[in-house]
């Protein structure tokens, strides 16, 4: 398990901090899918709420590469993933098996670092 949740936090920190630095230098081109997806990407890109998502997926992604505040990184990356599922398996299935695969890896990282979010998990808090 050791060498699994290494192997997904190094895979799961470079995807995020390549994506997140693609949403600032937009070095991976890409055209605009069809439809209500395009029409999804381009208010985001026009509304320049894509560097606040790629500032999340850069600093989850670092924390992550440097092995530091790990469970924090993850607590960032949470939604963005959540929101990368949503986005592809309502608007645009084309990703939808990459984002499955960020997800499992993404719950590795979360099962192997699971003590430190059992607070979160507390039925009542007095």
């Amino acid at each position: 398990m050791k060498i699994a949740a290494l192997i997904a936090r190094i895979l799961l920190g470079v995807v995020f901090v390549v994506f997140g630095l693609n949403g600032f230098l937009n070095f991976i081109p890409a055209t605009l899918p069809s439809g209500l997806a395009g029409q999804f990407i381009a208010v985001l890109l026009q509304s320049h709420y894509v560097l606040f998502v790629s500032a999340f997926q850069l600093a989850g992604g670092v924390l992550l590469l440097v092995n530091r505040y790990v469970p924090l990184g993850l607590a960032l990356l949470a939604p963005v993933i959540a929101n990368i599922l949503v986005y592809h398996l309502t608007l645009d299935r084309s990703g939808l098996p990459v984002a499955i695969v960020v997800a499992i890896l993404w719950g590795v990282l979360f099962y192997r670092h699971r003590l430190h979010f059992s607070g979160l998990f507390v039925q009542r808090t007095s």
